[in-house]
């Protein structure tokens, strides 16, 4: 069964330009593995510093594996969360 994450991020606007930039080298070595069926980076319209990921995997072992992957270490963890102000994510069996 496929496997959906959506994480809302929240940053100051003047770390938009960075957490932006780390998102796009994330989803672009993320849509690369295995396991990914997608992975959405959005700008929150009317939220500055606000972004929507949502990501779609075979499974949550294919999420799993992408936890452990060095880009998710080095642009998701290392640069994007000591930047946010908030952070919430919802995990979700697809239909």
């Amino acid at each position: 069964m496929a496997y959906a994450v959506v994480a809302h991020y929240r940053c100051t606007p003047e770390n938009a330009g960075v957490v932006r930039q780390a998102l796009l080298k994330a989803r672009q070595a993320t849509r690369a593995e295995p396991a990914n069926l997608m992975y959405e980076v959005h700008s929150v319209a009317d939220e500055p510093g606000g972004f929507l990921l949502y990501e779609r995997y075979d499974d949550v072992a294919g999420f799993e594996a992408h936890k452990t992957a060095p880009h998710f270490e080095e642009q998701i963890v290392e640069t994007v969360w000591p930047l946010l102000t908030d952070r919430s994510v919802v995990f979700a069996d697809v239909l």
